[in-house]
């Protein structure tokens, strides 16, 4: 039988996981609800 515990502890993430996390969350691309955000807060405040 597997003991869970201990295959947790001898976990290692694959540094492609790694390498992976950081490109996705170092990436500052504006998506569609950050345009929309801008185009709200513009019309409300010319208002």
């Amino acid at each position: 039988m597997i003991d869970f515990d201990e295959e947790i502890k001898k976990f290692q993430p694959s540094q492609e996981v790694d390498e992976a996390e950081d490109a996705i969350y170092g990436n500052n691309t504006i998506d569609v609800t950050d345009i929309i955000d801008k185009i709200i807060t513009k019309t409300v405040e010319s208002k």
